[in-house]
């Protein structure tokens, strides 16, 4: 059994509504994070699904869009649904990953500088080792409310990665950490 576990963070149609929403990236964040879920799958490693709901717009219960993207497959091992920006305080996700003896976290989903690094930050915090896999998370263009300068979605997972790696994760790719996985499989055989 996998110590492991796949966090999908906010991979929901709520984003859709948002303006700042830009589908030029989606393909490559899409095709990589499938990779993600059938690697994670084909090792034994569960599945969890993070949704998020808060406030009155489209991440309201209500807006019937706090729901899993159409071509997200289905059968997550669990959902937990938050209503701040990480995926543990209030939602039980620790104490479900404590009861498997999980203790690894690899992280994905959407925005890769806010829910997807906020968790990692917790995660790292509670005693979790974390895998944080950047070409499986998606974010979008920002403009810095002093300056105005535009910061690509580039240049944010480019900060994220700097300021989470060594400290709070290690920082994979979609293959380097298909192969982590292999290796704690062998070692744990």
């Amino acid at each position: 059994m996998s110590r492991s576990a796949l966090l999908v963070i906010d991979v929901q149609d709520s984003f859709l509504q948002r303006p700042y929403w830009d589908a030029a990236a989606l393909p490559a964040f899409r095709d990589k994070l499938l990779a993600l879920i059938d690697g994670a799958r084909a090792r034994g490693v569960p599945v969890v699904h993070v949704l998020h709901e808060d406030g009155d717009g489209p991440f309201s219960a209500a807006s019937g869009l706090v729901r899993p993207m159409a071509w997200l497959p289905g059968g997550a091992d669990v959902t937990f649904t938050k209503h701040v920006h990480n995926a543990f305080t209030d939602t039980g996700l620790q104490a479900w990953l404590a009861a498997r003896g999980i203790d690894r976290l690899i992280v994905s989903g959407i925005r890769s500088e806010q829910c997807c690094e906020t968790t990692t930050r917790v995660g790292s915090d509670l005693g979790f080792a974390v895998d944080y896999v950047s070409e499986a998370t998606l974010t979008f263009a920002m403009t810095h409310p002093v300056s105005g300068r535009v910061y690509s979605p580039e240049d944010i997972i480019a900060r994220t990665e700097l300021v989470l790696a060594g400290r709070f994760a290690e920082i994979h790719s979609v293959d380097s950490v298909l192969a982590r996985l292999d290796a704690e499989e062998v070692c744990h055989a």
